[in-house]
């Protein structure tokens, strides 16, 4: 079935819609992942991210700067956790970038 000149010209315009912050694959995953629970520690993103200290560090902390992620440290048995969960902003941006990509490949949302 041959695409109506109109959709690859939709989908183009959908890409001028994506989030450049969340176009990482760690970056979105964290927010996808924090979507889903109240917060999530560090260690647990870490483990289901697949990403080491630093990298996963640099990525919650460029989302803490963009106001899509907060943390709050405790310490527990003398260990400091940082607990991570989504803001309101963060839960926004992550519907519109959702939307922009289900544009994007032409699924209507």
């Amino acid at each position: 079935m041959p695409l109506k000149r109109e959709q690859p010209e939709r989908a183009l315009d959908a890409l001028q819609n994506l989030d450049p912050l969340l176009e990482h694959r760690s970056r979105l995953g964290a927010c996808v992942l924090l979507a889903t629970v109240e917060r999530a520690s560090f260690a647990r993103l870490k483990e289901l991210l697949k990403e080491s200290d630093g990298n996963l560090g640099a990525h919650l902390r460029r989302l803490e700067d963009a106001t899509y992620v907060e943390v709050k440290k405790e310490f527990v048995e003398r260990k400091p956790i940082s607990w991570y969960a989504l803001t309101a902003n963060g839960r926004t941006a992550l519907k519109l970038h959702l939307k922009a990509l289900a544009q994007v490949i032409g699924k209507p949302q």
